[in-house]
């Protein structure tokens, strides 16, 4: 049996990267999945890569920034397919991440917590009575290493990413209870384009970027799978081996 065979995924930010990698993982394993993205084209173009594969996806273009657009998608879901067992949060926008401490704005802090934090909070909150009727309910989201090593100059993307770091945790300890499990993910992958780029490799013990197929997405499917079922508030790095010299 496929691993997530029954079950019922949402991932945002799932029209690229390692979301639409995850994405396509998910519903190669089984599970119906329903694809949230900020760009129309991109979620049809996932939605279609799935159903050309053989599996099941609903594509919702989505701002999750807007409590109301996420009350819509998460109603949606769980109407079409009537529940949700595993949610997975990893949209941001990559447009506004980069600033130093001395030149950052309040709005520009104010959209990295909007895009970051705030919305994986409201989707979380959303979608929590789906979750706990699941009876196996999972949680994964998406920080960055970079709020651990302090990345410059990437200021409010850091102090969003340490924020949701933060929300796992508090969610997991209030959750266990209802048998939801609440895990972050760490990566360190190229997702902006990094090797297009000719950007050195990052300092890391294996000295190469994560691919988001291969390397991010199968670690996601541990956390949503049964074979994590005693894991909860914990941050696992996939990352080459960074986290190595962060922990010193």
């Amino acid at each position: 049996m496929k691993r997530l065979e029954g079950k019922v995924a949402i991932i945002t930010g799932a029209g690229r990267g390692i979301g639409r990698a995850t994405a396509r993982l998910f519903a190669a394993e089984g599970a119906k999945v329903a694809v949230l993205s900020l760009t129309p084209a991109n979620v049809e173009a996932v939605v279609a890569d799935i159903e050309a594969a053989g599996g099941t996806a609903l594509g919702i273009a989505t701002d999750v920034s807007k409590t109301d657009q996420i009350r819509v998608a998460i109603d949606r879901v769980a109407a079409t397919w009537g529940g949700i067992d595993i949610l997975v949060n990893n949209a941001f926008d990559p447009s506004v991440v980069q600033s130093s401490v001395l030149d950052l704005s309040i709005d520009q802090l104010q959209r990295n917590f909007d895009m970051g934090p705030i919305a994986f909070l409201r989707m979380m909150q959303a979608a929590y009575p789906y979750l706990r009727a699941s009876g196996e309910g999972r949680v994964i989201n998406f920080g960055s290493l970079a709020g651990i090593t302090g990345l410059s100059p990437y200021a409010p993307y850091n102090m969003a990413k340490e924020a949701i770091r933060a929300l796992t945790r508090s969610a997991a300890r209030e959750w266990g209870i209802d048998k939801i499990t609440v895990n972050n993910l760490l990566p360190v992958a190229d997702t902006w384009g990094a090797a297009e780029a000719n950007m050195p490799a990052p300092d890391n013990a294996l000295a190469r970027f994560g691919s988001p197929e291969e390397d991010i997405a199968p670690v996601a499917l541990f956390l949503a799978s049964r074979d994590s079922r005693f894991i909860t508030g914990y941050s696992l790095t996939p990352d080459g081996g960074m986290i190595i010299d962060a922990a010193r």
